[in-house]
């Protein structure tokens, strides 16, 4: 008898273990990233102008991240979020990577999926990938992806799927690392929206937890001969915004909404909501009235997208989670975009897991200061440093110092519009009608409208006009001197405080030159000839795998091949 006592004592705390991780599996991560998105195109931060009631859904149901901050252009972001460094680091500090480089984000880097998949995750990707792909191991499937569906260069044609790029033209969507030319035609914001709710689906539960990154196209602008594709159908809904650009652009940014919502009812009718956290949240700031051929707004803040100012890195962001977070609030906490690997790795695994795992990297886990409401541990944020535009910005504590500027200072203003700010224009009942809504209704953990309108105006950022910024502080010319902005009183970089502030400002200037002497140097390559989409059938493609030839008319014999090839292939498929 007490040899028995003694097994079952033995076997009590595997007993314990056992019933614990079954009541607590790890949670799915999904990770919605919309490119070029506004600070103010989304009306959980005042905007009454592009109905977006799905994501405000899920804003009024979590956490809104009211100082979240992002890399200033695509390539820097992403490569952020997939290493958990700063730019600077890994060498995509400078502008965006293009199509006919010979470089991706380096492969001695281990990504998020790959954290992810050593703790019991399988990963998907849907959408815009923009690290690398001139050889195949820079692409998804080679760095922790399970599937992609998608495209690999910076932007393209959302119903041709081709981009143009330096004079190159050619297609840019795949499934897996196959060229999907049967999508043609289909528009890509639903062909991300598909391939996530397929991966959702048939996502079996004895598999463990899934990751999955939606990487939207919206609302990036498409080719300088369609730039703002979308459907005349989805525009004329919106004929109430005069401005046919920005009309034209916010039907975008609709159906970017409308695909959040179909992924939140695919993870509800998959049983998997209750058990998912969920993140939306943009690459960079908007582009505003015409950059980039664009019409996103980032009213009242400063600057366009791949500025330093507070327009082009403070970013759209929200996190949702029903199991982990109890009680809906905007989240003043800062944090960075770095700060997603090793967030996302403690949630997986641990505090032990993020000991082990997160030695090098420039984030840090913001997981338990979010979810207790606790000071975030992060203290500044290094919002870029490039020198070869002689550009960077860094915040400590309230204070940013912006030294120097791009494009010659052609963007450092304030930009609109500033659309539609009554809150009496905004349709609150839009919000519980869509299906987010609804999915929240059903958890009930829709907050009620007054406490809807409470996060919603704490979520705004309202500025005084700027008239005169001398009467509290000295004019900002960062291509002569640096500026420095109290960014708690002065969310809008309106009032220079450098000439009254200098200790504050040397202090900053001192720890930018630190992050500075850690810099690699930027990896930037000029355009490889054999990157030219019209040597591989018109498709950009990984054409470092193929041997160095200089005859393009050997080029063009291998062109026909391909093409032969592909044709005998989808004839054979048919």
């Amino acid at each position: 008898m007490m040899m028995m006592l003694r097994c079952w004592l033995w076997l009590l705390p595997l007993m314990v273990i056992s019933v614990s991780s079954q009541q607590s599996p790890k949670p799915h991560i999904i990770y919605i990233l919309a490119d070029d998105l506004g600070f103010n195109d989304v009306g959980f931060h005042g905007s009454a102008q592009i109905p977006t009631p799905n994501i405000d859904a899920l804003a009024y149901s979590g956490l809104i991240l009211n100082r979240y901050y992002v890399a200033p252009i695509c390539t820097p972001s992403r490569s952020s979020l997939m290493t958990g460094k700063y730019a600077i680091h890994t060498g995509m500090q400078h502008t965006v990577l293009y199509g006919a480089e010979p470089r991706g984000l380096p492969l001695e880097e281990k990504l998020l999926p790959q954290y992810l998949n050593d703790l019991g995750y399988t990963s998907h990707i849907a959408g815009k990938w923009h690290l690398g792909h001139w050889k195949m191991p820079y692409t998804p499937l080679r760095r922790g992806f399970n599937s992609h569906v998608g495209y690999w260069t910076g932007h393209h044609d959302y119903n041709d799927h081709t981009a143009v790029e330096h004079g190159f033209w050619g297609l840019d969507m795949r499934n897996g690392s196959r060229v999907a030319y049967e999508l043609h035609g289909q528009y890509t914001t639903d062909v991300i929206t598909q391939h996530s709710i397929d991966v959702i689906a048939n996502h079996p539960v004895s598999k463990g937890p899934l990751f999955l990154y939606v990487a939207h196209a919206a609302a990036h602008s498409g080719n300088p001969y369609n730039p703002l594709p979308v459907a005349d159908d989805e525009v004329i809904k919106l004929g109430r915004i005069e401005h046919y650009k920005r009309r034209r652009y916010a039907a975008m940014v609709s159906k970017l909404d409308e695909s959040v919502g179909i992924i939140v009812d695919q993870l509800r009718r998959s049983n998997m909501l209750e058990n998912s956290i969920i993140v939306f949240a943009t690459d960079n700031g908007g582009a505003a009235e015409g950059f980039n051929l664009n019409f996103a707004s980032n009213y009242p803040l400063r600057g366009v997208k791949n500025t330093l100012w507070e327009g082009g890195v403070r970013g759209v962001g929200l996190l949702w989670s029903q199991r982990y977070l109890k009680r809906p609030r905007v989240a003043e906490q800062t944090m960075h975009i770095t700060d997603w690997l090793p967030t996302f790795v403690e949630v997986a695994g641990g505090k032990e897991a993020l000991a082990n795992f997160t030695t090098s990297l420039d984030g840090q886990s913001i997981w338990q200061a979010l979810v207790q409401d606790e000071a975030s541990p992060r203290k500044s944020v290094l919002h870029n440093i490039d020198d070869i535009w002689n550009s960077s910005a860094l915040t400590v504590g309230d204070w940013k110092l912006i030294k120097g500027t791009n494009y010659k200072g052609a963007w450092d203003g304030w930009y609109g519009p500033a659309g539609e700010r009554d809150p009496q224009l905004y349709n609150w009942q839009q919000v519980a009608k869509s299906l987010a809504g609804k999915a929240m209704l059903q958890l009930k953990v829709l907050p009620s409208r007054a406490d809807q309108q409470r996060l919603r105006s704490a979520a705004t950022v309202n500025c005084p006009n700027q008239q005169s910024n001398t009467q509290k502080g000295s004019v900002c010319n960062p291509l002569q001197t640096p500026c420095l902005f109290n960014l708690r009183d002065d969310p809008c970089e309106q009032y220079n405080l450098a000439t009254q502030y200098p200790l504050v400002l040397n202090s900053l200037l001192s720890e930018l030159k630190h992050f500075n002497s850690t810099a690699i140097p930027p990896s930037n390559l000029p355009d490889d000839p054999r990157g030219n989409p019209k040597f591989w059938n018109y498709t950009w493609t990984n054409f470092g795998d193929y041997p160095k030839i200089n005859n393009h008319n050997v080029l063009g014999d291998i062109s026909m091949l391909m093409e032969q090839s592909v044709k005998t292939v989808y004839i054979k498929s048919s």
